[in-house]
């Protein structure tokens, strides 16, 4: 049987995602019977307007040069489609003889898959639907981890290693809020930056946590007191009991994106109100910055782990399409201290649902992770993770002032 084959990026670019697409392209050039492979410019929103491009006449070193690089190849979108939208994309996939659908992104992309999947079916048309992962927020279910989120933890590591070495020479209070609108994983990479044990940063706060306001001006007053400097590391998605955002506790007039979401980090007013909160203990050098989109498509830190799984998770997807019967999404099962096998699991299982972070891996405290998080996360950053050093303390006597 002849086959036509159709893939789109969804949602935010990471570091890797051009690498599940090149897997799927050329892992699809190796199946036989498949006459064309397109790709959708502008995930589906390129679907609707009929916006193709053909894959199939790249040339295989060119696409090796575009795995590479970082970002969306086939740009993206923020379009969020409902029944109807989606409806739309398999008239359009039905037109142009569409056998096999694959979709890299996130927790609303696999809910896009699903639907479109559902629409084929009832409609007694032959398509082939899988959802290849994607997320730097790491929160897909019935995934160990995401293609994406391995680059960008990388990017804070190294991010926060920086900062705290900037804030030890110049001792103060540094304020870093990281994306994550509801789960940690991203801000809570900032604890490998610590080597020493005053090593910032020194508070890490995820929205898998209430955050008090007033606890949260007491802790950086403690820890400001104890080594006589602060490095903060903080989601954007914190929140307070009722699970009202706390930039819209402490902000007026706020943004919102397509999805209705109140705009968290893409503005920096969270930073400079946290930094505002500060102050308000007596701490005067106080410094915030806002992370945005730098995390998610940084060129040249790259994770070499996330490189290869992002490749692999799109040659098993068109095989999971091609040597199976079922649709769905391919997921990543970790195997012994670091390997990884790939399974296709129902996209029910995934769509629309949120992972966050384990219990196991939050410390008591609130304000930091356990060893079983840097256990967890160690692996997937990478090989020649920069290290960081310090002078040894070999003071000299003091002669005039020996008191």
């Amino acid at each position: 049987m002849s086959a036509k084959i159709l893939v789109a990026q969804g949602g935010g670019p990471t570091a890797v995602i051009n690498q599940s697409l090149v897997g799927v392209v050329l892992e699809a050039r190796r199946q036989a019977g498949v006459t064309a492979v397109y790709g959708a410019r502008h995930g589906v929103r390129g679907i609707i307007n009929e916006d193709f491009v053909d894959l199939g006449q790249e040339t295989s070193h060119n696409l090796e040069l575009v795995a590479g690089t970082p970002a969306a190849a086939l740009g993206s979108t923020r379009d969020k489609p409902d029944a109807a939208y989606c409806h739309k994309i398999f008239t359009v996939l039905q037109a142009h003889g569409i056998t096999h659908f694959f979709y890299i992104g996130g927790n609303d992309s696999s809910d896009t898959v699903r639907i479109v999947a559902e629409e084929a079916a009832a409609a007694n048309y032959p398509l082939r639907c899988i959802h290849i992962p994607k997320t730097i927020d790491n929160d897909l279910v019935g995934n160990d981890h995401t293609p994406g989120f391995a680059s960008a933890a990388r990017f804070v590591v190294q991010a926060f290693a920086g900062a705290n070495l900037d804030n030890a020479a110049l001792p103060g209070v540094y304020v870093g809020v990281v994306m994550g609108r509801h789960a940690g994983f991203l801000t809570a990479a900032s604890s490998l930056a610590k080597k020493f044990e005053d090593d910032g940063p020194h508070l890490i706060y995820v929205p898998e946590r209430v955050f008090d306001i007033d606890k949260f001006r007491a802790d950086v007053k403690a820890t400001y007191d104890k080594y006589g400097r602060c490095v903060i590391a903080v989601s954007e998605g914190i929140h307070d009991a009722d699970g009202t955002p706390i930039l819209s506790r402490l902000a007026g007039d706020l943004e919102r994106d397509a999805h209705g979401n109140v705009q968290l980090s893409g503005t920096g007013a969270l930073a400079d109100l946290l930094c505002e909160e500060i102050k308000k203990t007596g701490i005067k050098r106080v410094r915030g910055d806002t992370f945005g989109y730098l995390q998610r498509s940084f060129v040249g830190c790259v994770s070499d782990v996330d490189q290869r799984e992002a490749r692999e998770v799109g040659e098993k997807a068109v095989q999971f399409a091609f040597h199976g019967k079922d649709n769905g999404s391919v997921a990543i099962k970790r195997v012994g201290y670091y390997s990884v096998n790939y399974e296709l699991i129902p996209l029910a299982t995934v769509a629309g649902k949120t992972r966050h972070m384990e219990d196991e891996f939050i410390a008591a405290s609130g304000t930091d992770v356990t060893d079983a998080f840097r256990l967890y996360l160690r692996p997937l950053l990478g090989s020649n993770l920069p290290d960081a050093y310090r002078l040894r303390p070999n003071a000299v006597a003091k002669v005039l002032n020996k008191g």
